[in-house]
């Protein structure tokens, strides 16, 4: 199989790097960055359908990686969307694969999907740069991190009105089904240890250079840990916290994306899943008895390990557990840099974390998407966009 860039790039051990300019690279200017959005997704969180907003996000990433087969591909999930790097060769079946995802979120969510793909080398003629860097969450997971403003620029021609058609995914008169193995649902939501899940968005101001952004990222990072402590203090799950859920209304939003149309095939699904479910809880139970480190309890390990709740792509995104003093000490700090000109920032409180999950081996291979429930990164991203738009028209 071939080797990318990406495949080649070493793992940073710190989240701390991602301050430090010297660990990315460019992305090849052959490649592609492809980007996905619910449009409208205010609306549908509104409504009460965030998981199903955060499944169709999710949906883009895993009928990529799927197309990508064992080849690691750069990604970013950004809750009601997401953002990855093509390479050239996988081109054609990235975009019929999004285009059977976009079939499907309209089909079974209502949701309408955007899609678009920019060449590389379009996004750094502009001035901007795709930098990315690699960042080792277990023996699991690796994350993708990016920097140079040149997501952010994509993201920008695939939403003006006028050069949007140029980059966006032709409507298909018959979309097929994208792969969607893998694709997962089935955890309760977690409660926050301490009383609070925050979702976190800063971004260093517009125009700044990047030895002053890395400062703002820099102190950011010390700032939350000055005010929520550790990893081990803020993070927003905990082993214990995860639990398989049995409501089969909220096991339908996998149900109807990993099924095709039809009644019996479609409960057929949803049986195997409350079984599965219902069938691990017993065999812990039996486990615990006989004095055996229950399998559950392991693979729990697993899914904590391969959180994915702090990210970074030009934006520093987390999902945090803390308490309301804690949120406040943070946002006085927050708003004192947005004052002066230094960053611009979102954030959504709640009180649990929702879990979308891409699952390619059970004990191995897989990430866990953290979001904060109700909104989470979305309405966090609405936020910081009013304080752009603020920072512009001043």
């Amino acid at each position: 199989m071939m080797e990318s860039f990406y495949d080649k790039l070493p793992a940073l051990e710190r989240f701390s790097d991602i301050v430090d300019a010297k660990n990315f690279v460019p992305a090849p200017g052959d490649w592609q960055v492809a980007i996905s959005d619910v449009r409208g997704s205010t609306k549908a969180i509104a409504a009460g359908r965030y998981k199903e907003v955060n499944m169709a996000g999710a949906a883009s990433i895993v009928a990529l990686l799927n197309v990508a087969g064992g080849r690691e591909i750069p990604f970013v999930f950004g809750g009601d969307g997401a953002t990855l790097l093509i390479p050239p060769e996988l081109l054609g079946q990235a975009r019929a694969a999004l285009a059977g995802v976009r079939a499907m979120a309209r089909r079974e969510f209502g949701l309408e999907l955007r899609v678009g793909f920019v060449p590389v080398a379009e996004v750094c003629a502009s001035g901007a740069e795709v930098l990315v860097a690699r960042m080792r969450v277990s023996e699991h997971y690796d994350q993708a991190v990016f920097s140079g403003g040149g997501l952010a620029f994509a993201e920008h021609l695939i939403k003006d009105p006028e050069l949007g058609p140029r980059y966006a995914l032709a409507e298909a008169d018959s979309a097929e089904e994208a792969d969607l193995s893998g694709l997962e649902c089935r955890w309760q939501d977690v409660p926050s240890r301490h009383g609070e899940t925050l979702s976190l968005l800063v971004m260093a101001a517009p125009g700044s250079s990047p030895l002053a952004a890395s400062a703002v990222y820099r102190e950011a990072i010390a700032q939350i840990e000055a005010a929520y402590g550790s990893e081990r203090d803020y993070h927003p799950l905990s082993v214990s916290r995860l639990r398989a859920n049995f409501n089969p209304l909220q096991l339908l939003a996998e149900t109807k994306l990993r099924t095709p149309p039809g009644p019996p095939t479609r409960l057929r699904y949803l049986l195997e899943i409350w079984g599965t479910n219902i069938g691990v809880s017993l065999y812990r139970i039996y486990q615990a008895a006989r004095g055996q480190t229950p399998w559950w309890d392991a693979y729990r390990e697993v899914v904590f390990r391969t959180a994915d709740y702090k990210k970074y792509d030009d934006t520093l995104r987390m999902i945090i557990a803390g308490n309301a003093a804690q949120r406040e000490r943070l946002t006085a700090y927050l708003e004192d840099g947005y004052r002066r000109g230094q960053l611009v920032y979102g954030i959504h409180v709640t009180d649990r974390a929702l879990m979308t999950c891409l699952v390619f081996e059970r004990m191995g291979r897989q990430v866990h998407f953290v979001d904060g429930a109700d909104g989470g990164y979305a309405l966090a991203a609405k936020a910081m966009k009013e304080q752009l738009r603020g920072i512009m028209q001043s």
